[in-house]
């Protein structure tokens, strides 16, 4: 005869609520799932995408009279490419530390990855700082600064081009084609009095050479593809980390071969040393904030500010520069960047995709 289980000798019976298995600790992810939900809204509402968007190219259009005061004063000559690598390594290597410290004092993972990361992060540190650096600072040694900033453009249409591809939700329209068309001669107009003769001067005093033009637009393809490569990485990382790791390995690899090439740093001055750490808060800012906006938007929708940069770059020459900004090319350039950049942000319509 069986006897039931709480009547068997030597048994004792357990409670009733030890026979429930202990509920799990609670888990953070749900507390990291609504962290990264509030950043993904913040980083794309389109008033905060513009404004952040456009300090980015901003700080990068203040570059351009950075850099050529920098060389002036560390005493680098224009042909001297070693030192200029020298400058830019350091600048970049400084960023990337400002960035690592940040993100340390902030409680941002830093390490622990697998292999396979870190090696994602060494070849975006040598196609976004190290390899885009020096194809463009070699075109540049080969041909002019205005024709360097129109190239450069490019990167645009490029990430435009390659975000087609490889993104379902950012397909190329003509909407997107007029906006990056309009952009490009944008950037043209306000560079065309340093073409002369006018649009008869930029249309038929046009010249290719591999070495200086050929070589910016390769620079602007490898910024491409560093900026969409970047774009898939910060998906399962910090872009803080990501940014700071990527300019520590570019601004490494710059700053040997530049010492290894026979450059060096120059002058070193309290007035050089200062400017070198702008160039490094403001490239430590604006990468880590435009990979932030990549990372939480489509690649046409930052992309398309590139084409500011030129513009800002422009009028911060004519004010530290002492160049004249009151011109009819610059206002009509304005508008038609300001324009293309309105075309290419537009949102499809609901139930409308774009065709490509």
């Amino acid at each position: 005869m069986l006897l039931p289980r709480a009547c068997v000798p030597g048994r004792k019976r357990l409670p009733v609520s030890s026979s429930v298995a202990p509920a799990p600790p609670s888990s953070p992810a749900p507390a990291a799932a609504t962290a990264a939900a509030a950043a993904s809204t913040v980083f794309t509402r389109r008033g905060t995408v513009f404004l952040l968007a456009l300090l980015c190219c901003l700080l990068w259009g203040s570059s351009f009279p950075a850099i050529k005061s920098g060389y002036a004063l560390l005493g680098i000559a224009g042909d001297d490419i070693p030192s200029k690598l020298v400058f830019a390594g350091w600048r970049f290597l400084a960023a990337g530390l400002m960035l690592l410290a940040w993100g340390a004092a902030t409680g941002r993972r830093l390490g622990g990855w697998p292999p396979s990361v870190w090696r994602q992060l060494v070849v975006l540190g040598l196609l976004q700082t190290s390899v885009q650096y020096v194809f463009f600072y070699i075109g540049l040694a080969h041909t002019t600064g205005v024709k360097a900033s129109i190239m450069n453009a490019t990167s645009t249409f490029f990430s435009v081009l390659m975000a087609h591809w490889l993104y379902h939700n950012d397909r190329l329209t003509w909407r997107k084609s007029l906006g990056c068309a309009a952009g490009f001669v944008g950037v043209m107009v306000v560079n065309l009095g340093g073409l002369g003769g006018g649009w008869a001067g930029a249309l038929t005093g046009v010249e290719f050479t591999l070495l200086g033009e050929g070589f910016v637009v390769i620079a602007a393809l490898v910024l491409a593809v560093g900026g969409i490569y970047g774009k898939g990485i910060s998906q399962h990382m910090d872009p803080v980390a990501m940014t700071g790791w990527q300019l520590v390995v570019g601004g490494g690899v710059l700053l040997a071969a530049g010492y290894a090439l026979g450059g060096s740093l120059g002058h070193v001055t309290p007035a050089s040393s200062a400017l070198l750490v702008y160039m490094a808060v403001l490239s430590a800012l604006a990468i880590s904030i435009w990979s932030l906006l990549l990372k939480h938007n489509r690649v046409s929708l930052i992309t398309a500010f590139n084409f500011m940069i030129p513009v800002f770059g422009a009028l911060l020459s004519a004010l530290f520069l002492g160049e004249s900004i009151l011109e009819w090319r610059n206002a009509i350039a304005l508008v038609l960047v300001c324009w293309g950049i309105w075309l290419v942000t537009q949102a499809p319509a609901a139930g409308r995709p774009g065709r490509g």
